[in-house]
């Protein structure tokens, strides 16, 4: 055979790509909805200053101040009548003196604990994994009905402005959802600052309402809402001591709590800010609470004003009765009026997207503990947790299915899983002021510890008197939910105990005597090429095995056997199965064979894949079968050797031509970053070299050439630590790859898989293909 190092044998070459396999159809499906797969390397983390950072954490929370006061006018209505709107105003600074209390709380979390997480990294610190699940359902929850709340507040505001469109509230509101599902999938991401201006636009036009109505209200010209049809029962006054007047009190108050969701988002995106990033999460989440108390704070002295009710139905809102009273029914004030519900709608939408970021990566956090199933780790067509986001969405989708589109009664599911959060926060950072007991820890420990046994009463309140409500599941969840999460892990926990490698099993590799037995059912191509397969794994003795069940196919396998001249070599044992039990009978074989400690076996099964639909009614799954059990058997490998039947029978290949297209790589950045001094440096200046100036394209290297090229590292190949020092690593770019091999290392420092390499030195060969011994080379980030 010529070899390329001889002249006039063949020149070698660079290493090109051959083949890929044909898409399924399911993946061309995938791919035309949602586009080209994108590059791993392409994953970038986008920082945010606190302007855009505001905008885009905490739309779910200011967002809330559009319902909020609704629902607590929702219960005081009906039980107190007008006196309801005397008790609003009251009740709204009970529940600010709340969100000043657990701000408090949060601006520690986001100084302490930078990484996504929130009040889940918070109680996995301070109190252990395990008590963290608690937290880690109460986050998730919250994450799956923020989805429900938000997209059908949203939508109540659209039919609020459009009443037409009201019966088709669930229509729209599962629409939404599909639609932030296919655009998550997509790759949408939150951090994009698109995302921040519907925020903005909520505010400033809240703002404008609160400011004109007020100004109206001052001169004496701020009308009553004129009610329809449709608003909840008004009820009659009474006294406010006794204990059902004191139970609806209750309910109106852990309705108003919803006004305080979201307050964590900024905890669980803290490592999207520009660094300093505690101190800018800490400013911006005083000024989210600051913005939230005063349009809640505003929206209730204008509903009490106004004397805005909510309608059962929940459209017209409140916050559009009030809208448009102040802005008058002339056309001016009726554009003003749709601008408010437009963004309104906007922000509640938005808010409603902020889950489909922060649940899949909350899922994967959880999931890399080892609490929920692997698979929440993964990241899809579009580096985004596919998973986690299909999840969100038939999770919450249910819920509206379940429940209905109406805000008031999905209120019922919501503050349980948000204060448990709080709770979880303030405890975990009161636990950690005391242990650390560091300069002003009393102070710290007092405002935590109050954050959380005020979020914990709420939540006592709201289990309570939401119960019959809907609160119920949520009270029957968690518990059931934090066990489920627990006992997941105690299986992982179980299987990594399992494989962990001990001193005994740490023993040489290799093993005195490697049987390998074929198991046969036929004579035929598959069984040859399992035989083939057998001999390269040079066994101490081969045998083929057939399970007699049938005498006369039995005899049509001998016979077949012995006219073989390629199976000459090979015994063929019959052994009888009376009872047809065949993987019985496979694992008797396999134990007897095993007798002696210094024998290992290999079974080898060739298995024939036929069609997918024919092959399962036609054929069965023998092989598998029998494997099963006998992966279960000491010093017992079972190989399954497939050989594809439906190939030969379509004529069709497998397999496509690779063409240029077909490689991604990541685009290469300009910045490139010096190695240290005992590498040869490119462009030390005064330096004595070879050195190729100009960049070529890896398809251009010539052999016995200097050739400089740069592309991305695909594969990294270390000799073994049993032998001497020496590192091959593969550089593509688009034209084709080269293999740099260096002597006398096993590692490069800063090098990966995915790094971009600029290499320059002389041109040789290696198994007919081209390669660079020893270059000269600085990475590019």
């Amino acid at each position: 055979m010529p070899k390329a190092w001889i002249d006039e044998a063949p020149a070698p070459q660079i290493l090109k790509e051959h083949a890929h396999l044909k898409d399924p159809i399911s993946y061309r499906v995938k791919k035309a909805l949602l586009g080209k797969p994108l590059n791993r390397h392409l994953l970038s983390h986008q920082r945010l200053s606190k302007v855009f950072a505001l905008g885009i954490l905490s739309s779910d929370c200011i967002s809330s101040s559009a319902y909020g006061t609704e629902n607590i006018l929702y219960y005081l209505l009906p039980a107190f009548g007008l006196a309801g709107f005397s008790i609003l105003m009251p009740m709204t600074l009970i529940i600010l003196s709340i969100l000043v209390i657990v701000t408090l709380s949060y601006r520690e979390v986001v100084m302490v604990y930078t990484k996504t997480g929130g009040s889940y990294v918070v109680a996995r610190e301070n109190f252990g994994p395990v008590v963290a699940q608690i937290a880690a359902v109460a986050l998730m929850l919250d994450y799956i009905v923020t989805v429900s709340v938000q997209t059908a507040a949203g939508t109540s505001a659209l039919t609020s402005a459009f009443p037409s469109f009201a019966s088709y509230n669930l229509e729209i509101t599962l629409g939404v959802i599909g639609i932030l599902l296919f655009g998550n999938l997509k790759g949408v991401k939150e951090a994009g600052r698109a995302f921040a201006a519907p925020t903005y636009l909520f505010v400033g036009s809240v703002a404008m309402v609160l400011i004109l109505g007020i100004w109206k209200q001052i001169r004496g010209t701020l009308v009553h809402v004129t009610t329809g049809v449709g608003t909840v029962p008004l009820g009659h006054e009474q006294q406010l001591i006794t204990a059902a007047s004191i139970f609806v009190l209750l309910r109106a108050f852990a309705n108003g709590g919803s006004s305080l969701t979201g307050l964590e988002a900024i905890s669980n995106g803290v490592s999207l800010f520009k660094a300093p990033e505690g101190n800018n999460a800490r400013r911006t989440t005083v000024i989210m609470s600051s913005i939230l108390g005063t349009l809640v704070l505003g929206v209730s002295w204008l509903a009490n004003a106004t004397h805005a009710m909510p309608y059962s139905s929940g459209t017209p809102t409140v916050i559009s009765q009030i809208a448009d009273v102040v802005f008058g029914r002339s056309a001016v004030g009726h554009i003003l009026y749709l601008f408010v519900q437009f963004s309104t709608m906007l922000i509640l939408y938005t808010g409603a997207n902020t889950p489909f970021s922060g649940f899949p990566f909350l899922a994967n956090f959880i999931a890399e503990d080892g609490f929920l199933p692997r698979q929440l780790t993964k990241r899809g067509h579009r580096l985004v947790f596919s998973n986690g986001i299909i999840l969100l969405t038939i999770a919450s989708s249910s819920l509206l299915l379940a429940v209905g589109a109406n805000v008031a009664k999905l209120i019922a599911f919501y503050a349980i899983g948000v204060f448990t959060g709080f709770a979880m926060a303030g405890f975990g950072m009161a636990k950690r002021a005391i242990t650390l007991k560091d300069s002003k820890w009393r102070m710290r420990f007092t405002i935590n510890m109050l954050s959380g046994s005020v979020s914990l009463l709420i939540v006592i309140i709201f289990a309570v008197v939401k119960f019959t409500e809907g609160a119920w599941l949520i009270v029957l969840i968690f518990p059931i939910a934090t066990t489920a999460l627990i006992r997941l892990n105690r299986q992982y926990r179980r299987e990594q105990i399992a494989l962990k490698i001990d001193e005994e099993r740490s023993r040489a590799t290799s093993i005195a005597r490697h049987d390998v037995a074929v198991l046969i059912d036929s004579v035929d191509v598959a069984t040859v090429g399992a035989i083939r397969y057998a001999r390269s794994l040079n066994p101490h003795s081969l045998t083929a095995v057939h399970f007699v069940i049938d005498d006369r196919h039995s005899q049509t396998i001998s016979q077949d056997w012995a006219n073989n001249k390629a199976l000459s070599d090979v015994p063929l044992e019959m052994i009888d199965c009376p009872d047809r039990r065949l993987p019985n009978a496979a694992v008797d074989f396999a134990i007897r064979a095993t007798e002696s400690d210094d024998v290992e076996l290999t079974l080898l099964f060739p298995r024939r894949s036929y069609s997918y639909f024919l092959g399962r009614i036609l054929h069965d799954r023998t092989a598998e079968s029998i494997a099963a059990p006998i992966s279960r058997l000491t010093r017992v490998v079972a190989t399954i050797v497939p050989f594809d039947v439906e190939k030969i029978i379509s004529g069709k290949p497998l397999i496509r031509p690779a063409t240029t297209s077909s490689v991604q790589l990541a685009k290469i950045p300009q910045v490139v970053r010096k190695l240290p001094t005992q590498d040869v440096a490119l462009s030390m200046p005064g330096s004595v070299s070879h050195y190729a100036e100009h960049l070529l394209p890896i398809g251009d290297a010539t052999w016995r050439q200097r050739a400089h090229v740069r592309g991305q590292v695909t594969s990294i190949l270390t000799a073994p630590t049993g032998a001497a020092p020496g590192l091959d690593v593969e550089v593509w770019d688009e034209t084709g790859g080269i293999t740099l091999h260096f002597l006398g290392r096993r590692s490069i420092a800063g090098l990966s898989v995915g790094a971009t390499l600029c290499a320059e030195g002389m041109v040789g060969e290696s198994s007919g293909h081209l390669t660079i011994m020893n270059p000269s080379y600085e990475i590019v980030l």
